[in-house]
């Protein structure tokens, strides 16, 4: 078993540089991904945040969409983070008809979720597996709607005044675990807490 495992990071949009430095803060090689070759030389792979539908677009023309589906349905260790939730989920409410889907996750995404840029907002979570609250960054961000009988919800968020959707009493799934596959809606790498990032990386540990 490697004690230091090698983690791509989906290297087209997002926070990539805060990622990598996230990831060998917690133990991991960190190297970016943007081929076919380079996917295949990982223990597991981070999708970051940016846009879903463009993401997924890149997907398909650098020739990673299959590549990538058949790697997390291996069993590679996946963490998806805000639009990465929403690329590794069977289904997304909201986004475009031909947005493809990983599938890593049996959950159901809806797409922004919590509003637009400017309803962007932060909250503390209770985190299953990490101990003490995770100040979580949270930019257009999904949430699942609908979670499988295998999947584990690692955290939800509500009662936050003025956010649409969560300024009330209802919890919304906003962080799951489906064996080697990690999701947050939130952005764990905008902060200096290295926990999530952590977590995933004694995931792929374990799998490599």
């Amino acid at each position: 078993m490697s004690s230091e495992p090698v983690i791509g990071v989906l290297a087209m949009q997002g926070a990539v540089r805060e990622h990598v430095a996230m990831l060998e803060e917690a133990g991991a090689r960190a190297v970016p991904v943007r081929r076919a070759g380079e996917l295949s030389e990982v223990d597991g792979l981070v999708l970051p945040g940016g846009e879903s539908t463009t993401m997924s677009r890149l997907l398909e023309s650098f020739e990673l969409l299959e590549p990538l589906k058949a790697r997390i349905a291996e069993g590679m260790p996946a963490f998806g983070s805000c639009a990465g939730m929403i690329l590794l989920a069977r289904q997304t409410l909201d986004g475009r008809p031909d947005q493809q889907q990983l599938g890593g996750l049996d959950v159901v995404v809806r797409r922004n979720a919590f509003g637009r840029q400017v309803d962007s907002f932060e909250a503390d979570l209770d985190f299953a597996g990490v101990d003490g609250d995770v100040h979580a960054v949270f930019i257009r961000a999904p949430w699942v709607e609908k979670a499988g009988d295998g999947v584990e919800v690692l955290a939800t968020v509500s009662g936050v005044p003025g956010v649409p959707g969560v300024d009330g009493d209802t919890a919304r799934i906003v962080a799951v675990r489906q064996g080697a596959v990690l999701a947050t809606a939130f952005h764990p790498e905008l902060t200096p807490d290295v926990r999530v990032h952590r977590l995933f990386v004694d995931l792929a540990r374990k799998a490599a």
